[in-house]
């Protein structure tokens, strides 16, 4: 099914199936956003930033939330 196709789908749901429809993209999205940062993290993409951090709070470089 194509973009175009699905578009013309969505607008013929209820407020209802729309709000249901936008909570599961919702969900996938955040799912693909979790396993992109844990293969991230695996593949050492992520140690750069957290020496960094690290770094930073030593040197006080740093606010507390």
């Amino acid at each position: 099914m194509s973009v175009e196709e699905l578009e013309k789908a969505i607008t013929k749901l209820s407020s209802k199936e729309r709000a249901r429809l936008l909570k599961l993209l919702e969900e996938m999205d955040a799912d693909e956003w979790d396993r992109q940062i844990e293969e991230d993290a695996k593949n050492g993409k992520l140690d750069k930033l957290a020496k960094q951090a690290l770094d930073d709070v030593k040197a006080g470089r740093f606010r507390k939330l």
